[in-house]
């Protein structure tokens, strides 16, 4: 598979996780005391960061789809965010803060994920399809 269909199937699937991350985030927080219950102990900044940076996930897959070199630098903006989040939520679990274990796994699933769309649209060098600026 050539690098930029590699980078097009990224894009798509940041998009998504965009799109599911902004509607569980925002159920979360804007839902009912029932729905928000649903979702055990959760700690609000890594809760605020994720669904904030649904955003940023659905404008960068777009621009990665639009082969912007923007979006490149968005994508390891988001990988950097999400593991500095990751060591600030091991901070608050380290000194006793409540937690839901799934956080974890979660906060792994992103952090793998954004670096590896980072590492795959660096590696698609010649970034400059239709627009490619």
């Amino acid at each position: 598979m050539n690098a930029n269909r590699m980078v097009n199937w990224m894009a798509i699937a940041a998009i998504l996780f965009g799109v599911l991350t902004v509607f569980t985030g925002g159920r979360a927080l804007f839902g009912g005391l029932e729905s928000r219950a649903d979702f055990g102990d959760v700690v609000p900044f890594v809760l605020w960061f994720n669904f904030l940076a649904g955003f940023i996930y659905i404008v960068t897959g777009v621009g990665l789809l639009l082969y912007k070199r923007w979006a490149v630098y968005a994508s390891l903006f988001v990988a950097v965010s999400t593991i500095l989040v990751f060591v600030a939520f091991g901070v608050h679990v380290i000194s006793g803060g409540a937690y839901e274990r799934r956080t974890i796994g979660a906060l792994i699933i992103r952090s793998f994920f954004w670096i590896a769309v980072t590492i795959v649209s660096i590696r698609a060098r010649s970034f400059t399809g239709p627009g490619g600026r």
